[in-house]
């Protein structure tokens, strides 16, 4: 495994973006167990990509500029959509004070569509991974999936990571309800932003 890949990965993974917003958000809203969920549902919302680059879908995805777009404002939709959900206090950024287990299932779903609604991470698929497997390689599918698993453990790790410290600034926030109104607008905010931001980008 080269430094080159790993050091790579883990700047792309620990970037803000939706996945690492989203389960920040699930640590302050609803605690310790929603961030480990939201980052291991973000985490599992990479596999339909991988698969999808292995099937050759992604280099469709890639080069169709019609199916990028309806998989881009899909994933726009969505993003406006849990601005919307967090700004109501509603879904699954809803403050909690106990556990319901409906809202696992919230936290799982949404953190699943994020990612999988990304279209984004097909193109990485695509395009970043074979820069790290050799021309020579005996078994470049083999290899592909050791790189892509290394990348999903660094994700589910960095993620799980932001959420469990925001969990643990939960109960400095979740008492006071001017700074909960804060940090919820600040999140609807960072997902409009990043709405905006995939409705920019280009293949």
């Amino acid at each position: 495994m080269s430094p080159e890949f790993l050091l790579t990965s883990l700047i792309i993974v620990a970037s803000p973006g939706t996945g690492a917003i989203y389960t920040i958000a699930a640590g302050l809203t609803r605690g310790s167990r929603a961030s480990v969920l939201a980052a291991f549902a973000c985490t599992l919302g990479i596999v339909p990509h991988l698969i999808a680059a292995i099937m050759g879908i992604a280099a469709l995805l890639h080069a169709s500029a019609l199916a990028f777009a309806i998989v881009k404002y899909a994933g726009v939709a969505y993003l406006l959509y849990m601005a919307w959900q967090t700004l109501k206090e509603h879904g699954a950024l809803k403050v909690e004070t106990k556990a319901d287990p409906r809202s696992a299932w919230r936290v799982l779903r949404d953190g699943l569509a994020i990612n999988l609604l990304n279209p984004k991470l097909s193109i990485f698929f695509v395009a970043f991974l074979p820069q790290f497997i050799a021309a020579d390689e005996a078994s470049p599918m083999a290899r592909m999936l050791e790189l892509s698993g290394v990348f999903m453990a660094m994700t589910f790790i960095v993620f799980a990571l932001y959420g469990l410290f925001a969990a643990a600034m939960r109960d400095k926030v979740i008492g006071r309800p001017a700074v909960m109104a804060w940090l919820r607008r600040s999140f609807a905010a960072a997902f409009v932003a990043l709405g905006a931001k995939l409705a920019l980008t280009e293949r």
